[in-house]
């Protein structure tokens, strides 16, 4: 006999935040229901959407972001809201707020993570790595990803962190977290889910380096600009590496030929945000002075995907929801390549909600271009509680 599901997804296209609000609510509420997941366009009305999420979800911990595009149940939509709430006995989850990211010290990751650790210690016998994981969400433009992760990884130990940089729909003017009711920008939350049931951490890219060498020669690292690679103006070495005219540089040539960094023997996506007036490159990861990059060319992105998953259901089963933060560079380049429909029936019968990012988090490195993701199995791995 199976038991009742403890997790629930929802997905709403209506434009109104309010009704909006009430159909994911809907969707997701049960008596037991302890944690809720919210992504949402960043064109919704934030006064009204966390005035909404509070009446709709009194005495439920609830955490979303905005994006640049949402994953769910109709696909991968833009100006919609994605959830997914999950239940006792088969959750227990804390989490808190780092505010001021522009001030933020190694010290504040630490503590915090720390606190939710001995928080959730004190419920649960035996916390470890293969009944807890940490999932963060971050101001997409802070510029302090890096710090963050690296610190809070540090204090989790070998307690697994996926996460994504929130967005707003590639304006780049505001990212926001909703944490404790409210909106805010330039803070970072952080949640400890323990559960029962089998999971995986996992990410999936697409792309191997070429024999194409870019050394960053001048740079201005706080703000991710790099002004010279291989000592010629960023723009122009980088369109020339790539055989396209300075001019022509777009999101669309950034999501084809990203750059990447060798750490530890493998390769991370260093993915390209924007060019700039006077000929620099603004960058969505930490770029340095010194820093060895090679442009790297893409493999087939829905074979990857496929693998990828194969892999996780060998490990834990059929996912009753695989919570996913996906770069918006992915994104571009499956609408670019008439790919979504593909993409979307391997999300859909993977059961994936979430959300088009800045930039994601896995484990203690900051990466772009990658598809980051805790998969969440059944008790009963031969499929009866799917």
């Amino acid at each position: 006999m199976s038991r009742p599901t403890a997790i629930r997804i929802a997905h709403s296209c209506l434009s109104d935040p309010q009704r909006a609000v009430e159909e994911l609510a809907l969707g997701l509420l049960h008596t037991d229901t302890t944690l809720v997941i919210f992504f949402c366009s960043n064109r919704y009305d934030r006064t009204v959407l966390a005035s909404e999420v509070r009446r709709c979800f009194q005495g439920i911990q609830v955490l979303g972001c905005t994006t640049a595009g949402e994953i769910g149940g109709a696909g991968l939509s833009q100006q919609s809201l994605v959830g997914v709430g999950f239940s006792t006995p088969d959750f227990m989850a804390t989490s808190g707020l780092i505010p001021n990211l522009q001030q933020f010290r190694i010290a504040e990751g630490h503590t915090l993570a720390s606190d939710l650790l001995y928080g959730l210690q004190d419920r649960v016998t035996h916390l470890n790595a293969e009944n807890c994981f940490g999932f963060l969400l971050i101001d997409g433009l802070s510029v302090r990803e890096e710090q963050v992760t690296h610190a809070i990884q540090d204090a989790l130990g070998n307690i697994a962190m996926i996460g994504g940089s929130a967005a707003d729909d590639l304006l780049f003017h505001k990212t926001y977290v909703y944490y404790d009711g409210d909106f805010h920008t330039d803070s970072a939350l952080l949640l400890l889910v323990h559960t029962s049931l089998p999971f995986k951490i996992f990410k999936a890219q697409h792309f191997e380096p070429t024999a194409e060498r870019l050394v960053v020669t001048l740079a201005d690292a706080r703000r991710r600009v790099v002004y010279e690679i291989n000592g010629l103006p960023a723009a122009p070495e980088y369109a020339r590496l790539i055989g396209v005219s300075t001019d022509a540089l777009s999101p669309a040539h950034f999501a084809a030929a990203p750059v990447v960094v060798s750490i530890d023997g493998n390769y991370y996506v260093r993915a390209i945000r924007s060019a700039n007036q006077d000929q620099s490159l603004t960058f969505y990861c930490a770029i340095e002075e010194g820093l060895v990059l090679r442009v790297a060319q893409g493999v087939d992105p829905i074979e990857s995907l496929q693998q990828v998953f194969a892999e996780v259901r060998d490990e834990i089963g059929q996912p009753q929801v695989v919570v996913a933060c996906d770069c918006i560079l992915r994104k571009l380049e499956l609408v670019q390549r008439g790919l979504t429909a593909q993409a979307e029936k391997i999300l859909s019968d993977n059961k994936v909600i979430g959300f088009n990012t800045y930039g994601e988090q896995f484990r203690g490195v900051h990466v772009n271009q990658t598809f980051a993701a805790v998969a969440i199995g059944a008790v009963d791995r031969c499929g009866e509680d799917d």
